[in-house]
């Protein structure tokens, strides 16, 4: 997504594939349908890079200026008409099922429809999402982008020349944003410069972009092997290498010295509004920052006091800040020698969920799932993350963990937790069969809400003793770790944004709350400086999940069931939570 902030964190966590062209949308009304479809096919167009995530070669080749004012105009053009195309239907007279689409959708358009006046696009990218470090993904060869056939390889040639276009169109929206004070923070700006410079070589050999060169299939002819190889070193060498540097250049000879030394966006032009509308994005509900900020207080103290709990368990006779150092600090935490060593112990955790998933889950995957290690160029700024499997089977779900010193990875950092949020049946779950669902309108197939879909994962946390972890005190304070890290972001988020908190006293207060070293505490801040608001869904639709849970129990007594909860939730895929709620009181009237 990144067209938008809306549109930017999409992309980078939508790896899937689309479905076949010859599946329509399921619909009782074949108007609406055509409606849906047409959103979907053209937005595609749009938005090349989601098809390529979707596993739709079509636009493979393709690679818009999307923070150019002429694409600005045209996207602004398809939202308001797709928007007069739901005008006609009675949504009452729709079927349950297309309610739920027409919901989702004109809250959407009109949401996009807003962004306009916020001038998104003269902060083009940041440290920690944008299009320069989706370009290394995709470049690689290890990404969404398929290098199989010499078309492929040909597509991503044109891709490459128009990357040169778009990152001279980046340092002049920069500098627009420098003549409107529409800026990043310095402490963002200096982490940019080196992801640029990373990725300049002399030697296209070298280069990440090299990787599919190095992998060439071997059915290509001699003649295809020999110009490609030559093509891709052209381009790394007159192209690629250049845009990274001239990138790299501008941050730091031009942009530095005239970033913003202040934390939050509320001192940018309209950045209170801005940030109003970015939390009513990204938490899919009409709460105020200051309701978010105070619920944010309130779990941080329940937490805090769950920590106690596992300390006098454990027999730590220190305050809760000694037993923090304790966690970050002894050497019994820090185990592993090698990359490898760690990748093994989150297998083991998979192994040790499998038995209890199916009483949790009737239905589940058919997409396979892999762990791996960060890649390097990205591993220094990265958290772990899922990028989600091809709906095809042709690429599994991986759970990337970046291991930069395997030496300095704490167990106690939450490995149990973090599998379930990230991997199973966390993201892996709820992303698979959103998208292997072929009766959704492939625009939800393929779509992504972080309320739902963090706060899936997050509850996900939740289920550990349930699924038979947290057996471990240092494992289950891990999970509070994790816990309390979202809680805090309820805090730190909105008062970096609306309060002038600053990106010191934002990494004090997480210090101070959680075992986190400063390092990592510090990329974090960085992050919700970087993507304002963002941080905030996943303990807001954690904490709605649970809610609904709760009054279900309470409300169906002996007939409720587990599995079929989270199956009911799980099976229509991503939506805003006010739409959820409805689906779900649906399902729970059905039960009685």
């Amino acid at each position: 997504m990144k067209k938008s902030v809306l549109l930017s964190l999409l992309i980078a966590m939508l790896l899937s594939c689309t479905p076949d062209k010859s599946e329509q949308t399921t619909t009782s009304d074949p108007g609406f349908a055509a409606v849906l479809d047409d959103y979907y096919e053209q937005r595609l167009k749009l938005f090349p890079l989601e098809a390529t995530s979707q596993g739709d070669n079509r636009y493979n080749d393709l690679l818009p200026n999307d923070i150019s004012q002429e694409f600005l105009e045209q996207t602004k053009t398809f939202y308001t008409a797709t928007l007069d195309k739901l005008k006609p239907f009675d949504r009452e007279k729709l079927s349950d099922e297309d309610k739920i689409s027409y919901d989702i959708l004109k809250r959407e358009l009109e949401l996009q429809l807003e962004q306009y006046p916020f001038h998104q696009e003269d902060i083009p990218f940041n440290q920690f999402v944008g299009l320069p470090l989706m370009f290394g993904q995709l470049g690689s060869g290890e990404g969404a982008q398929p290098f199989k056939t010499v078309k492929d390889y040909d597509d991503w040639l044109k891709r490459v020349s128009a990357f040169a276009v778009w990152g001279d169109t980046a340092i002049a929206a920069f500098r627009k944003g420098i003549a409107t004070n529409n800026v990043l923070p310095k402490s963002l700006v200096v982490k940019m410069i080196p992801q640029m410079n990373d990725l300049v070589v002399t030697d296209p050999t070298k280069s990440l972009f090299y990787g599919p060169i190095q992998k060439l299939p071997a059915t290509f002819s001699e003649a295809d092997k020999t110009r490609l190889t030559a093509a891709y070193k052209k381009a790394i060498t007159g192209q690629i290498v250049p845009t990274y540097q001239k990138l790299g250049t501008f941050l730091k000879t031009e942009y530095l010295p005239k970033a913003r030394t202040s934390s939050g966006i509320d001192v940018l032009p309209k950045g209170p509004e801005l940030y109003t509308y970015l939390v009513k994005v990204q938490t899919t509900t009409n709460d105020t920052p200051e309701e978010i900020y105070q619920i944010g207080l309130k779990e941080v103290s329940r937490i805090r006091g769950e920590m106690e709990k596992v300390k006098t368990q454990v027999g730590f006779s220190g305050s809760l800040a000694d037993f923090f150092t304790h966690l970050k600090t002894d050497k019994k935490f820090y185990p592993y020698k090698t990359p490898k060593e760690v990748l093994a112990a989150f297998n083991t955790i998979l192994a040790r969920i499998e038995p209890n998933l199916k009483k949790e889950f009737t239905n589940t995957p058919k997409s396979k799932f892999e762990i791996r290690q960060t890649e390097k160029f990205r591993e220094a700024s990265a958290s772990a993350e899922y990028n989600q499997a091809s709906a095809d089977g042709s690429r599994p779900g991986i759970f990337y963990v970046p291991i930069p010193d395997a030496t300095r990875f704490n167990v106690t950092s939450g490995m149990e937790s973090l599998f379930l949020h990230e991997a199973i049946p966390g993201h892996h779950y709820q992303t698979s069969l959103q998208q292997e669902n072929t009766s959704l309108p492939k625009f939800r197939r393929f779509a992504w809400y972080g309320a739902y879909g963090e706060g899936w994962a997050l509850y996900c946390e939740s289920l550990g003793k349930e699924l038979g972890l947290y057996t471990d005190p240092y494992q289950y304070m891990g999970a509070l770790g994790d816990e309390i890290h979202r809680a805090i972001r309820l805090v730190v988020d909105v008062g970096l944004h609306t309060k002038h908190m600053t990106r010191e006293q934002a990494i004090k207060y997480m210090m101070d709350n959680e075992p986190i070293a400063e390092q990592g505490a510090t990329a974090e801040i960085e992050r919700y400086m970087a993507i304002p608001g963002q941080a905030l869904s996943y303990k807001i639709g954690a904490m709605k999940i649970r809610a609904l849970r709760t009054k279900y129990e309470q409300e169906l007594g002996t007939k409720f069931s587990l599995a079929a909860f989270h199956d009911e939730f799980l099976k229509d895929g991503c939506m805003p939570l006010d739409v959820l709620e409805r689906k779900m009181d649906a399902w729970a009237a059905r039960q009685k």
